[in-house]
């Protein structure tokens, strides 16, 4: 953990010395409001690069270094109005996963591992922090595609959804939610996640993305390895409350609550 920490400081001392140099030589016009724009696309962009570094010394994740070089790579031309390329458009780059599938069909004689079907999930509040393993009603694995929850009386049971692209709307004021504590899971590789919430039920959640930005409540947060937990005043004496958690590796997740 400790060396991972001073990577990401050495890459966040690179990046602002890019953009200032970028500032110096008049490529752009640096101030505060301007700044993040600039930077968050060059951090993934290194990112990418200290990824593939690692991969060749035997660490780290090739297809998650290509991915994050691609996606930095698209957002700088787009800062640099090359092109047109904005952080929503992640889903165009779905046919790497189409190439990554024909990378791995080259695999000849090996065996894929065996994954469990329940996650543990660690929830933070404060100083405390508690791990859950549970198991689901519900249990969806899907490649690329649109999933809407929206349906008026919907029901809700314990699920858990693992997606490679794709976008999720799911709207918990059309649905009948039981008197019980419910796990909702989502886990994806790129994509974007629409919850809304009733506010007569209990609810705490944790979203978490490697790259792109989070947005409850009105509060945003954007870049790199984003986390946002809440948890409503009376979920713990609540007997009809949700768990929502929500990770992606790219994208942007949205909760509202009306």
């Amino acid at each position: 953990m400790k060396r991972i920490w001073s990577n990401l400081f050495a890459i966040g001392i690179i990046v602002i010395g890019l953009v200032l140099i970028l500032s110096n030589i008049g490529a752009i016009d640096w101030n505060y409001s301007q700044s993040w724009h600039y930077l968050y696309p060059v951090f993934i962009l290194l990112l990418g690069l200290k990824i593939l570094i690692d991969f060749l010394r035997g660490e780290g994740g090739f297809w998650f270094g290509i991915f994050c070089i691609l996606f930095g790579g698209l957002l700088i031309l787009d800062r640099f109005e090359v092109l047109a390329f904005e952080f929503k458009d992640v889903f165009k780059l779905w046919p790497l996963l189409i190439i990554y599938f024909g990378f791995s069909l080259l695999r000849f004689g090996k065996k894929g591992k065996k994954r469990k079907s329940s996650v543990n999930i660690e929830w933070e509040a404060g100083s405390k922090k508690k791990k859950d393993k549970k198991k689901y009603k519900k249990n969806h694995n899907y490649a690329i595609g649109e999933h809407r929850f929206e349906s008026e009386g919907w029901i809700v049971e314990p699920t858990q959804v693992k997606n490679a692209v794709g976008e999720y709307y799911i709207d918990f004021t059309k649905a009948l939610i039981p008197n019980d504590e419910i796990p909702f899971h989502i886990k994806g590789w790129a994509g974007e996640v629409r919850i809304i919430l009733p506010d007569n039920v209990e609810f705490r959640l944790e979203a978490l993305v490697k790259a792109g930005e989070i947005n409850v409540f009105g509060e945003l947060s954007e870049g790199i390895n984003r986390s946002t937990y809440y948890e409503t005043p009376d979920y713990a004496d609540a007997t009809r409350k949700l768990d929502i958690y929500v990770n992606y590796k790219a994208g942007r997740i949205r909760v509202d609550r009306i």
